[in-house]
């Protein structure tokens, strides 16, 4: 009995949602088209684009119009029909494209507002915490004796030592 070569054919579970056109094709190809689509939209967006365009027309124009007879392809009787098809095709292929193009950059926008957010989060949770700290710092030097304290404190205790330094002042056996 002949087996199958392709190991991922199973007969016990259904096929997926999608059915894959070219085998072989994974993830990468997609976003390999992708990349494509945005980058024929955005060529379509710049003045290059339109200045090639305007510059087609005008010498399919000109060309179905002076040329001899013998070789015109697009009737200026007709209103250039095949100029307007050409368009029209033109068109048809770039209205998805720019639509993938959006939807591509919507799903990074909604990615990039994720982030955004869970940054917003952390440096929240950040703020609180050092703001806790802030405060439990200022109740700990509460409780710690201030500069100025330290400075009265060690002036008070030279003036009694100087005292006792005197001839005549206290001696520390009478204190």
């Amino acid at each position: 009995m002949a087996r199958d070569s392709r190991s991922d054919v199973r007969l016990d579970s259904p096929k997926g949602l999608r059915v894959r056109v070219l085998p072989g094709r994974g993830r990468q190809s997609r976003d390999s088209f992708g990349r494509a689509t945005e980058a024929i939209a955005r060529g379509m967006g710049t003045p290059y684009f339109l200045i090639a365009l305007t510059l087609f027309c005008l010498v399919w124009i000109a060309f179905n119009t002076v040329a001899p007879l013998s070789v015109r392809f697009d009737s200026a009787a007709n209103g250039y029909t095949a100029l307007t098809l050409v368009l029209s095709l033109q068109a048809s292929y770039a209205a998805p494209l720019i639509l993938l193009a959006q939807n591509r950059q919507d799903d990074r926008d909604r990615v990039q507002v994720e982030q955004d957010r869970q940054r917003a989060e952390r440096n929240l949770a950040d703020t609180e915490y050092l703001a806790r700290e802030v405060v439990a710092l200022r109740l700990a030097m509460k409780d710690m004796a201030s500069k100025d304290f330290i400075r009265d404190e060690l002036r008070s205790l030279l003036e009694e030592l100087d005292r006792r330094d005197e001839p005549g002042g206290e001696s520390p056996a009478r204190a």
